[in-house]
């Protein structure tokens, strides 16, 4: 779970950084999703995607967790 969290985190950090430095930038594409509202589509489909990951990585932890208990009680 520690590196769960510290990849968390360094996500956290990288998604900061690069959102301020997006908002110094001028995009013709970002513009025109944003003003046909296309530009929600495409947030909602990679957050989707982000936090179907992060499941995915929780579930697969704790399967790995059981996993390990019954090894441990085994030996």
């Amino acid at each position: 779970m520690k590196y769960f969290a510290g990849m968390l985190l360094f996500l956290m950090v990288m998604f900061c950084t690069l959102v301020t430095n997006a908002q110094n930038a001028s995009v013709d594409m970002a513009d025109t999703m944003r003003s046909n509202g296309k530009i929600y589509v495409v947030v909602a489909v990679v957050m989707l995607i982000l936090v179907s990951l992060f499941v995915y990585l929780i579930r697969i932890d704790r399967k790995l967790k059981s996993l390990e208990d019954q090894s441990s009680k085994q030996s």
